[in-house]
């Protein structure tokens, strides 16, 4: 069982196992010691990176990522036995794994979050009939972007880890696949699938523990800065208000997951209310307690929200897919009310955070610098001269299997908000900094 674990499908053959450390471990280091992970300090959360020192970025976002879901998996190392049978690779909860896959999972997202990630899909689409997208284009960097001592392509990360990043187990050039893999990295992680014996469609038992501490932190953390930033008020009038509550119904009903929490259920509109009123009447509560202080209102706010949902992580029965599922758990079963309410309040962070209007400026001005961006470096015989050498001669040695388009979005997708900006004010701007500057 180890064996295929802690295979290396990228790995020599020949390579012999560490005999200090654990090859999980040594995924990790591989992982916090990449320019690829690094980099995540400059790339927007919610907020642009550089917005404040307070606000959160991809890359504290993935360390409290990896904290939850580290603490989480020990906890059902101890409440589950069965895991301590280890009867199929997929159904095993390894703490440094989980936390390997949360350090990693948003390795592919571009500069300006999401807007970025659907400006270079659509240009790719339109003009070139490739797809880009974030979890997709983790794979293609630990796979082949990325470099390490020892070898010309990728991180030759360990099967169990690939498989713990792998939330979408499918080709993502399928008819209708929104997310996915990318072929060239979709036929490895199908042959690994394969000698695991995967059901199909289904991810591992660490990969579906790491998408949900996803979640915790997205419905709680990213909360937390809305309010610190004024843009979540805490008070009645914002809670009540009908605008609000008509944009979370309608960012539910339009979200192609929904039938995942049995909407069709409970009236929308009433539970966004009753939880809405539940958070402000706990805000209160806390803020007594805090005696007026916000700041630490804030943070027992967050920390209690956090524990409520990762306490209730637990594994149960699948029984439409024969597998294994983790979720949220009351009384043996899916809590399906509690996922409702963080679906919810990861929804009240992205219209009351992404949707702002003074945010959707911002995300314009993102739009037009990596579109400019694109047009700057597309012509390839234009293009090969302003981008970095080093880029070039990575791009020569392997163009049999890299088309020029899907360089410059790898190129594009890899720089900080920052160096993006940096660059187009270079192209595009009167006077930007000195030639000497090394990028």
């Amino acid at each position: 069982m180890n064996n295929i674990r802690k295979y290396r499908p990228g790995e020599a053959a020949s390579s012999k196992w560490s005999e200090e450390r654990d090859e999980f471990e040594r995924d990790y280091a591989r992982l916090i010691q990449s320019p690829t992970f690094r980099r995540l300090q400059g790339k927007s959360q919610v907020f642009g990176a550089g917005s404040g020192d307070y606000y959160r970025t991809r890359l504290t976002h993935s360390l409290e990522v990896a904290q939850i879901a580290r603490e989480v998996a020990k906890r059902l190392e101890r409440t589950n036995p069965f895991l301590s049978k280890r009867e199929h690779p997929g159904l095993i909860i390894d703490p440094t794994v989980v936390e390997c896959a949360s350090i990693a999972h948003d390795f592919g997202h571009p500069p300006f979050g999401h807007k970025g990630e659907e400006v270079l899909n659509h240009i790719l689409m339109k003009d070139h009939g490739l797809k880009y997208e974030g979890n997709a284009q983790n794979f293609r960097i630990l796979m082949f972007l990325e470099k390490r001592a020892g070898s010309e392509s990728g991180l030759d990360l360990t099967a169990a880890v690939l498989l713990g990043i792998n939330k979408y187990p499918f080709l993502i050039e399928e008819e209708g696949r929104l997310k996915g893999v990318y072929g060239a990295e979709w036929e490895t992680i199908r042959e690994l699938r394969d000698i695991w014996k995967m059901p199909a469609g289904c991810s591992t038992l660490e990969a579906q523990l790491m998408d949900l501490c996803d979640d915790i932190a997205y419905s709680t953390h990213d909360i937390e800065d809305g309010i610190r930033a004024g843009k979540i008020q805490m008070n009645a009038t914002f809670f009540e208000d009908q605008r609000l509550i008509r944009h979370l119904v309608m960012e539910i009903l339009n979200d192609p997951n929904q039938h995942k929490f049995e909407w069709e259920q409970v009236d929308i509109e009433q539970m966004v209310r009753r939880v809405l009123s539940n958070y402000l009447e706990q805000w209160e509560l806390i803020f007594a307690e805090c005696k007026g202080e916000a700041s630490r209102t804030r943070r027992e706010m967050k920390a209690r929200w956090v524990s409520s949902f990762a306490s209730r992580l637990d594994i149960i029965d699948d029984t439409e897919r024969a597998w294994k599922k983790v979720t949220l758990v009351k009384d043996g079963v899916e809590d399906i009310d509690l996922l409702r309410t963080m679906e919810i309040l990861k929804k009240l962070a992205w219209v009351t955070l992404i949707k702002d209007f003074r945010v959707l400026r911002l995300q314009k001005r993102s739009e037009i610098i990596v579109e400019r961006l694109w047009d700057s470096f597309i012509d390839q015989e234009k293009g090969q001269w302003i981008i970095p050498p080093d880029w070039i001669d990575s791009y020569e040695r392997r163009n049999s299997n890299w088309s020029w388009p899907r360089f410059v979005a790898d190129y594009i997708s890899g720089m900080t908000d920052a160096y993006a900006e940096k660059v187009y004010a270079e192209l595009f701007a009167s006077k930007s900094g000195s030639i000497y500057e090394m990028d």
